[in-house]
């Protein structure tokens, strides 16, 4: 958070006279709302780590944010792909070429998933 916004912020609140330069007070406020975005970072960065994923070094609650959504969206591909590559093309035992060329486009869709990760 900059300082122009947390004195915007004591502004809005009534808290700071705009053009008033009190620099103890505002410097106070400042630090106080640094520490408090601190620990809401904090908060946040525990419960990404106590649900399985990992913080990274995301300086802000949106950047946490964003690395968990990609985080999620990694883990479903990876998903969505495994789950092709085990499809059990039994059923299609009796045809072998089925069973073959099912397999090669299943492998396609599998790789064409993990691709989009990497774009």
């Amino acid at each position: 958070m900059t300082n122009e916004e947390v004195m915007q912020m004591l502004t809005d609140m009534g808290l700071h006279e705009g053009g008033i330069d009190n620099w103890v007070v505002d410097n106070a406020w400042y630090l106080l709302a640094n520490k408090v975005q601190e620990k809401e970072r904090e908060v946040v960065a525990n419960w990404i780590m106590d649900i399985g994923f990992a913080t990274g070094h995301g300086d802000s609650i949106v950047d946490l944010l964003d690395q968990l959504e990609w985080q999620i969206a990694e883990k479903e591909r990876e998903a969505c792909a495994k789950l092709l590559e085990r499809t059990d093309l039994g059923g299609l035992k009796s045809d072998v070429w089925l069973q073959n060329y099912t397999a090669t486009i299943l492998d396609g869709y599998a790789k064409a998933i993990r691709a989009r990760g990497q774009a």
